[in-house]
């Protein structure tokens, strides 16, 4: 219990522990590149990095690039999150939906997400393809979630709502869509997560276009690894925040069913 005890006090501020592991990399990458363990040519100096992001603000050339990546991750996002939403939520009400659509949507989850990019590049060009690939990253984990959420509420719920002569849409607002809604959430929180990876796929992979993946392209057409390191480290702070405000709004909206419990 005392052995316990210690390990769980820390000298490390508990709003400082997050950032011990990304402290202690950016030290290892600063001693590395200054005393020329490594190749630089390879791994870029911090130091080089900071002055590219400053280049990059200086000439205006970063926030465009970021709200293009942002805009076209928030409109796939929407699009694949409104089409899983709708196929979970068949699959799991109905199932007639479930036996129809079921097999075929197993079948196609199957196929790595990346896969797809041949057929997506032919059939669509351009920002439609892009919108595409990310509406499709969204798309499966949304309609998994949705589907287990719905199929999750117990029968035992549905029936005694019924025996107060709850209408469909009642039985559907007030018992099924409270019971699936945190399984609903994660769906959306992972969509969210594996939209922003398909949006950096889908710039690095297919028609090149304006966006961080882009920055990231010209680095290495250029053979400039700090501003392919920048265009890394760019991609991600951008998911971990998207992650941390999933995480908080996720929380926030199921916050009832604590006290419910």
């Amino acid at each position: 219990m005392s052995a316990l005890a210690i390990s769980d006090k820390s000298f490390v501020p508990r709003w400082l522990r997050g950032w011990v592991v990304p402290l202690a990399l950016l030290l290892v990458w600063d001693l590395l590149t200054r005393f020329k363990l490594v190749n630089t040519l390879l791994l870029a100096t911090p130091a080089s990095v900071l002055k590219v992001l400053a280049q990059q603000l200086r000439e205006g050339e970063l926030f465009p690039a970021l709200a293009a990546s942002l805009q076209r991750d928030l409109t796939g996002f929407a699009i694949g999150s409104i089409g899983g939403l709708a196929v979970g939520s068949a699959m799991g009400l109905s199932r007639l939906a479930d036996k129809l659509v079921g097999p075929t949507f197993h079948a196609a989850k199957q196929v790595a997400i990346f896969a797809w990019i041949p057929l997506i590049s032919v059939w669509f060009t351009g920002e439609p393809a892009k919108i595409v690939f990310i509406a499709l990253s969204a798309f499966y984990p949304v309609v998994l979630n949705t589907f287990e959420g719905i199929r999750s509420v117990g029968r035992e719920h549905v029936e005694v709502a019924r025996v107060f002569r709850f209408s469909p849409v009642q039985i559907f607002r007030k018992v099924v869509l409270p019971g699936a809604l945190p399984s609903i959430f994660s769906g959306l929180h992972l969509a969210l997560v594996y939209s922003w990876l398909g949006t950096l796929g889908a710039e690095y992979l297919l028609a090149p276009g304006l966006g961080i993946g882009n920055l990231m392209i010209d680095g290495r057409e250029q053979f400039k690894m700090d501003k392919v390191l920048l265009g890394v480290i760019i991609a991600g702070a951008i998911g971990y925040g998207l992650n941390a405000l999933s995480t908080r709004l996720e929380t926030r909206l199921t916050r009832w069913r604590v006290r419910a419990a």
